[in-house]
């Protein structure tokens, strides 16, 4: 074989060495390609599954928070209503419609009572309020407004968010407020809440064996008190030891909101003659009168006349001996 035969053998060999190489390159890129394409395909899937179980634990639509309340321009709208009533409107109503009274260990009924002999509850060296409510209850939904307007005349509330009581419960979705979550400043007074619940049920809320989803859980004194003073009834609040209030004044209670807006129950708090006027500002009248009786009548912007006039309302209750 001639030179230039063998050269020519020699190109030919490499062309195919080097296409072999280059056809074993394509081959390993495509390779890589469906191994990465794989992976990726594997992470969605993974996404997904995760995304479709987190739905599916979600409680049923019915039984959820799905219809809250307002949110955003309007909460805040609200929430200024809520916290800043008049204070010649809240003078107007004074005691309102509300009939307070009763006795401690009387579980037939709400009431509200002065304790006796019992140490003063403080925190923060200031007087304690202290509240044990849940949100899914009726009775503690109808109770935050007279609270908040009362507790607002003292302080200030920050992040307070709108909630409906159980829709499964009786006076279903009774339209309210939550304190988990928020918080309150006060030079006058400390306010401790406890919402114990969330205001839906996991599983099939037709079933007895399934409960509320737990929010917190009252310290081994609060529930001391609860226990004493309100039998483990809510809502519970607790005035510095020295008022108790159990269940709703009578005779304000969730029936007064029952499918009634947020902005509808708001409107109905800026007309005195309102059912709900009458009940809701008269009991946070006598929640604003215990507080008085606590701070010296202070502040001054609080403690009007007309609370002060409630005052003495509350010292002729039946009181109760405490320890």
């Amino acid at each position: 074989m001639g030179k230039a035969s063998r050269t020519k053998v020699d190109v030919s060999r490499r062309e195919k060495i080097a296409a072999q190489r280059a056809a074993a390159r394509r081959a390993e890129r495509r390779r890589r390609i469906l191994i990465a394409a794989g992976a990726i395909v594997v992470v969605v899937v993974v996404v997904v599954v995760f995304v479709v179980v987190k739905i599916n634990k979600k409680p049923p639509p019915t039984a959820a928070a799905a219809s809250n309340g307002p949110t955003g321009a309007a909460l805040a709208t609200l929430t200024k209503q809520v916290t800043t009533v008049p204070v010649s409107l809240l003078n107007s109503v004074g005691g309102g419609s509300i009939t307070s009274g009763g006795s401690l260990g009387n579980t037939s009924g709400d009431f509200m009572a002065p304790i006796s002999g019992a140490s003063a509850l403080t925190s923060n060296g200031k007087p304690e309020f202290l509240y044990i409510g849940a949100e899914y209850c009726p009775y503690c939904g109808a109770e935050r407004w007279p609270m908040i307007i009362a507790l607002s005349r003292f302080g200030t509330f920050s992040g307070l968010t709108t909630i409906h009581s159980s829709s499964t419960d009786a006076y279903a979705n009774t339209p309210s407020w939550t304190f988990y979550g928020s918080k309150y400043t006060s030079k006058y007074i400390s306010f401790v809440s406890v919402e114990e619940t969330r205001n839906y049920r996991i599983g099939n809320s037709s079933s007895t064996s399934v409960n509320y989803v737990t929010l917190q859980t009252p310290t081994a004194a609060e529930q001391a008190l609860a226990t004493k003073y309100g039998t483990g009834y809510i809502p519970f609040i607790d005035i510095g030891n020295a008022y108790v209030e159990v269940g709703n004044l009578n005779p304000y209670g969730p029936q007064d909101l029952q499918g009634k807006t947020w902005a509808q129950v708001a409107a109905a708090l800026s007309n005195p003659s309102s059912a709900i006027a009458q009940g809701a500002l008269g009991s946070a009248n006598y929640l604003t009168a215990a507080l008085c009786k606590l701070t010296n009548n202070q502040p001054a912007s609080a403690c009007t006349p007309a609370v002060q006039a409630l005052e003495t309302k509350l010292a002729s209750l039946k009181a109760t001996s405490g320890s």
